[in-house]
């Protein structure tokens, strides 16, 4: 079967930057094991497959190289910026179906902003447990680190700054041991978000990594998920002045990558997380893959 896609770079204006997602249209009902070899086809973190909907204006599958996921951020920009440049959609309010639940959109010219769900706060998790996985001390992690989703779950682990977080070196061996405590068999979920409350440049306020096990990259070059779960952390324990802010990531590989955050409700009662940013669009054609019980 031939499906449209386009090869969207997501939280930048400009081809190389941010992070990039392969958008398949109509790829929705494709297999999960299609879809996983895709996405390990493609060399990408994520890809997304999109199809109709009964309950919103379109379904957005999410895939990793291992699994489907509820929810990624950078996809869903990714998606919306393709859509936008077939012409599918224009300026104003679209809802996605997720496995997440529905998550708003607004569209405005080449910002798009996403709504996620409110923040679901779970377990802290040792400093001890989480300093060996990017083998730095426990003393350099200045806020305990918890487990926070706003659609997909991340260890939320801040840093003292800049130079420890440009440190960080992933040992496969303690992320291992920290799913193991964690009562998780993969590798491939909750991994430690690394932040620091100094910009990558003057423009932002917070700086991040996402270090990641096979058969992923090794590196995430812009978490837009990980960034609400973040902005919740750090709106909810008082590390933020204010609720809007820039967060950027990227910087160290060679792919900056920047976005709008704010925070919506109170320190105490969070109703969800704005997520704004821009999507470039480098490449599009056709991809040829098997829906499940065809042949190729």
């Amino acid at each position: 079967m031939r499906f449209d896609f386009d090869w969207v770079d997501a939280f930048t204006d400009r081809p190389f930057g941010g992070n990039g997602c392969a958008v398949v249209h109509g790829g929705a009902v494709l297999s999960d094991d299609i879809c996983m070899a895709y996405v390990r086809e493609t060399s990408l973190v994520e890809c997304t497959f999109t199809g109709p909907s009964d309950v919103a204006d379109l379904t957005v599958k999410y895939y990793l190289a291992s699994r489907e996921i509820p929810f990624a951020g950078h996809p869903t920009i990714a998606t919306v910026a393709a859509l936008r440049h077939r012409g599918l959609i224009g300026d104003g309010p679209l809802r996605l179906e997720t496995g997440a639940g529905i998550v708003a959109v607004d569209v405005a010219g080449d910002l798009i902003t996403m709504t996620q769900v409110a923040p679901t706060f779970g377990a802290e998790i040792a400093p001890q447990l989480v300093a060996a996985i990017g083998g730095i001390a426990p003393e350099e992690i200045v806020s305990p680190p918890q487990i926070v989703s706003t659609g997909l779950p991340f260890c939320i682990t801040v840093l003292r700054d800049r130079d420890t977080i440009d440190r960080l070196r992933f040992d496969p061996s303690a992320l291992a041991a920290y799913a193991r405590a964690l009562g998780h068999e993969g590798t491939d979920v909750m991994e430690p978000y690394w932040i620091t409350l100094e910009g990558a440049t003057a423009a932002g306020d917070t700086y991040a990594r996402l270090l990641m096990a096979p058969p992923s990259p090794p590196e995430d070059p812009f978490t837009g998920s990980a960034t609400g779960a973040a902005a919740s952390y750090l709106w909810a324990r008082g590390l933020l002045n204010g609720p809007s802010y820039v967060a950027e990531q990227g910087h160290g590989m060679g792919r900056p990558g920047q976005a709008q955050v704010n925070v919506l409700g109170p320190r105490d009662a969070i109703t969800g997380v704005q997520v704004a940013g821009q999507g470039c669009v480098i490449m599009s054609g056709d991809v040829f893959l098997s829906a499940e019980g065809e042949g190729p």
